[in-house]
């Protein structure tokens, strides 16, 4: 299995924005941003979710919403506050508000096929 890491400008409320690397995970509902970048961005927390982890750990996280721009193109998404050592991970929700899929051939970002059925 190969790990894929794209770059993206993440932009908050008052158009304060940050480029970052992010880790592709098709496994992850909500893209997550490490607590440094979503404060320096001004995110505030809406609500709290539990997630459960790979291994079956159960963790509480606050959630707010940011924009996303990748090659272009940009969303709002909602995005999971990280804390301590949370990584900036680029998950599923906002991959199809960005009209994305990963390929799980090459790894590579492609437009996704939209369906109105």
């Amino acid at each position: 299995m190969a790990i894929t890491y794209v770059d993206a400008v993440v932009r908050g409320p008052s158009g304060e924005e940050r480029a970052l690397q992010l880790l592709v995970d098709s496994g992850a509902t909500y893209s997550v941003l490490p607590e440094v970048v979503w404060r320096e961005l001004g995110l505030k927390p809406k609500r709290a979710l539990s997630f459960s982890l790979a291994d079956g750990t159960l963790i509480a996280r606050e959630i707010s919403e940011c924009e996303f721009e990748f090659e272009g193109e940009s969303a709002h998404s909602p995005v999971v506050l990280g804390e301590g050592a949370d990584e900036a991970i680029l998950g599923v929700v906002t991959l199809e508000t960005l009209g994305l899929v990963i390929n799980p051939f090459d790894r590579s970002l492609r437009p996704m096929r939209l369906l109105m059925a």
